[in-house]
């Protein structure tokens, strides 16, 4: 699937393009985008002296296999390179080649894990400076140019500095009012504070020129950082491994802090529903255009190694009350980089979690996270067993999918509806118009991916909206997954209520996959 369309504004000039999520990205030449863990950086084309956005990331050989047959999950991360594309719109980009190869990274051929990195422009020099997780050390390599090659420089043991030879998570922020660059990485061991380093000279070598501690708490990952309109904002996300969590923050007037509430990241509001679109945080870009200044959360799907979903980089863009920012989790969006402006796209999926991926674990959980419920979903037992976390009576909520039903159905997980006794039992979800994104009123056509036994008496998905109610009724068991429509949902004053309502025999069992609701044309 491509990155883009264009869809042009009724502005003059304006031309605002397609990012879509939840699908693997290519360049502008079709080739596939492989890009994890990294950041994008605004520098100057050596050639052209445009200048263009420079987005580096590793390139993982699992990434081709997992894209090439996104059935099974895969059990390790193995090092190719770092990429650099490039871009003048955050749309349409253009492979530069690998900026790190695997000969330079790996001289010794020993496998390791090389990752999270991101690129500084040392002016004092006139180099660029990439800083790369590198086994249990912070390997810094340089280029003469942005898209380099680079080649090694040096190690750094970060025991002497945080008490751990190597970071943990970590990302680079460049801070566009001062020029300087810095290191945003948690201890390594538990990850339970946060720092912030300068990147600089010293003794003519690429060092950290100080440490900060701005955080300590419960340990967080994904650590990263962007500025808005004269404030810091600290983000990062649980340590849920390769899976997706809620996105945090804090903010700060210094980008040394002292960073509010102190120790105490608060959630991104907008992004518990589907954890973040189900990525962990990434990095941000700022869009400074001539109109706004958007700021892009770019999170990690890490569905290589976590199976949740399609596509390894999910764009979306954060809106702002005051200080306090908003996410906005949308699978397709426009966005314009020369206006700055942006808005959801006529194809974008309004339901929250619909492949059920965001729930890393089988739910109800004992285990952190500790929930008896399905993000985004409201699950009402009507007859049969409660929900609880006694494992022995209690219904799962979830279901974990084959090697061979992924190749009908996205990711690791799917809705189970089931009961050891007879039940009934309405799963929902209610979707309304945000601050920021407006659910407009039309008609609309909910989609979904079924597979269910005999046994029921009652099984529909259903839509209510407006004091009207609508119902797909399944009469018959589907052995195998099978799609599911429900058309013109005529929804009004931006609410509507979507699910499934299941009365059934004991051990009927029915799973579902894949809802969307989108904006007939």
């Amino acid at each position: 699937m491509f990155l883009l369309n264009i869809v042009l504004t009724s502005g003059a000039d304006a031309q605002q393009l397609n990012i879509k999520n939840d699908a693997f990205w290519n360049t502008t030449d079709g080739q596939p985008i492989y890009s994890q863990g990294g950041g994008i950086f605004t520098f100057k084309d050596p050639k052209s002296g445009q200048e263009k956005y420079y987005w580096y990331g590793v390139h993982y050989k699992e990434a081709e296999t997992y894209r090439n047959a996104p059935n099974k999950t895969l059990p390790q991360a193995s090092y190719e390179s770092v990429t650099c594309y490039t871009s003048t719109d955050l749309v349409h980009w253009t492979s530069e080649g690998d900026a790190l190869t695997k000969a330079e990274a790996l001289p010794d051929g020993r496998p390791t894990w090389v990752g999270r990195l991101g690129v500084a422009y040392l002016k004092e020099s006139g180099q660029y400076a990439m800083l790369v997780q590198h086994g249990a050390e912070v390997l810094i390599a340089v280029a003469s140019q942005p898209a380099g090659p680079f080649k090694w420089h040096r190690k750094i043991n970060m025991l002497d500095r945080i008490g751990t030879t190597n970071t943990g998570d970590q990302t680079v922020f460049t801070d566009a009012d001062t020029g300087k660059s810095y290191l945003v990485y948690s201890y390594g061991r538990g990850r339970s504070k946060i720092y912030v380093s300068e990147i600089g000279l010293r003794n003519g070598q690429v060092d950290l020129l100080d440490c900060t501690k701005v955080f300590e708490g419960a340990g967080r990952e994904g650590n990263c950082m962007f500025k808005y309109q004269g404030k810091y904002y600290m983000a990062a996300s649980n340590l849920y491994g390769w899976d997706a969590s809620l996105a945090y923050y804090l903010v700060s007037d210094n980008i040394r802090g002292p960073y509010e509430p102190a120790n105490n990241m608060r959630v991104l509001e907008g992004s518990a529903d589907d954890y973040a679109h189900v990525t962990q945080t990434g990095f941000f870009v700022n869009v400074k255009g001539s109109r706004q200044e958007t700021v892009l959360y770019c999170g990690d799907r890490w569905a290589d190694f976590a199976g949740n979903g399609l596509g390894y980089n999910q764009w979306t863009p954060l809106s702002f009350a005051g200080a306090t920012p908003y996410f906005n989790s949308l699978g397709s969006w426009n966005l314009d980089a020369k206006t700055g402006e942006w808005e959801v796209a006529a194809d974008n999926n309004y339901a929250k979690n619909g492949s059920f991926e965001a729930d890393r674990k089988q739910m109800p959980s004992p285990v952190k996270p500790v929930q008896t419920y399905l993000l985004g979903w409201e699950t009402t037992v009507l007859k049969g067993n409660v929900v609880s976390l006694d494992t022995a009576t209690s219904p799962v909520l979830n279901y974990n999918n084959t090697e061979e039903e992924r190749k009908r159905v996205v990711g690791e997980k799917s809705l189970n509806i089931s009961d050891k006794v007879p039940f009934e039992r309405r799963v929902s979800q209610v979707i309304r118009s945000s601050p920021y994104v407006k659910l407009p009123n039309g008609f609309y056509t909910l989609t979904a991916s079924m597979k269910n036994t005999a046994g029921f008496s009652n099984l529909e998905m259903y839509a209510e909206t407006a004091g009207k109610r609508l119902a797909h009724r399944v009469k018959r068991a589907n052995p195998q997954w099978t799609t599911i429509v429900l058309k013109r949902i005529p929804v009004k004053d931006g609410k509507v209520e979507i699910g499934f309502r299941a009365v059934g025999a004991a051990r009927a069992s029915c799973r579902v996959d894949d809802v969307s609701l989108v904006l007939e044309k």
